[in-house]
């Protein structure tokens, strides 16, 4: 296991290097500049270039960055605060984006849980039917607008939370973001919960553990649920990353100053540092999730941790 772990980071170190490499070469292409005033010369634009070093090629200034990332160094921003280091920038922001992305997650995973067992143990039910109906709105429905019914009837209409995000009151202005993020995780989470649980339950092993007279809820607990959750944490792993990283139009909605705005706002302004270095830390997370989801598959799956360490 301690091999095939190691195996894996160097080749999410490459990985990474890669995407920098790519990073700097799709902004090297973009059209337009950070330096966008229609009050500057092009004397003046050459010496801005110069100051910065963006006159220098594409490669030469990537592994001068990659140099300076070592450093803890992500360079300054050219347009958005001008002469502010990235690094702060985005350390300000990434623990409020990973704050309301997490809180979505677990709110996601418990009632995902809960409703596809509920289904899967009601099969062919009126509840099986109702929860199906729930999972198939949660997914079709977007995020947002469960979050604009949320801040109307709940923070409006009620006056029972914030609508817009208060520095003061982190945690209660996150409770809205996080439950209207969390429809679409729940709603996915359920259906495969559902759709494994049955296929478990009908096999036979299972049948044969009934036979041996188990108890109906020590099987659920101990065979049923055990051998669901894995094809279920491999669908968590990229839903995570995607309240991590997608979370952009709902920081909107409520005034999130997340890392989701900050790339938006760096993409409008062609400020090419806080790009990089936004894209960069959801490469990153992206990475971290998969890594983490890989190693529980050996945690609950023995016979996955004993091929790994046979590799």
């Amino acid at each position: 296991m301690k091999k095939y772990i190691l195996k894996r980071v160097l080749i999410s170190l490459a990985t990474l290097f890669v995407i920098l490499l790519v990073l700097f070469i799709l902004m090297d292409l973009m059209p337009g500049t950070p330096f966008n005033d229609e009050k500057l010369t092009e004397a003046q634009k050459t010496l801005l270039f110069a100051k910065y070093g963006l006159d220098k090629p594409v490669l030469v200034r990537f592994f001068l960055y990659a140099k300076n990332m070592l450093k803890g160094d992500l360079g300054v921003s050219y347009a958005i605060n001008k002469n502010f280091a990235v690094s702060e920038m985005v350390k300000d922001r990434l623990g409020i984006s990973i704050a309301v992305g997490a809180m979505a997650m677990i709110i996601g995973t418990i009632c995902g849980l809960l409703l596809g067992i509920l289904a899967a143990l009601n099969h062919n039910t009126w509840i099986d039917n109702l929860c199906s109906a729930i999972s198939v709105i949660g997914v079709s429905i977007p995020s947002y607008v469960f979050a604009l019914l949320l801040c109307y009837y709940v923070a409006y209409r009620l006056g029972l939370l914030p609508i817009l995000y208060n520095v003061e009151q982190p945690f209660i202005s996150l409770i809205l973001p996080s439950i209207a993020l969390s429809v679409s995780p729940t709603a996915n989470i359920a259906r495969f919960t559902r759709s494994e649980m049955i296929d478990v339950l009908n096999s036979d092993y299972i049948l044969l553990a009934e036979s041996k007279g188990i108890k109906n809820w020590k099987l659920i607990i101990s065979h049923v649920l055990r051998n669901t959750l894995i094809p279920v944490i491999t669908v968590m792993g990229p839903i995570l990353v995607n309240l991590l990283t997608g979370s952009s139009v709902i920081e909107k909605i409520f005034g999130i100053p997340g890392i989701g705005k900050l790339m938006i706002t760096a993409i409008q302004e062609n400020d090419y540092n806080v790009t990089i270095a936004c894209a960069f830390v959801y490469s990153v997370l992206y990475i971290i999730v998969m890594l983490f989801v890989d190693i529980l598959y050996g945690i609950i799956d023995p016979r996955i941790r004993i091929a790994k360490e046979g590799n």
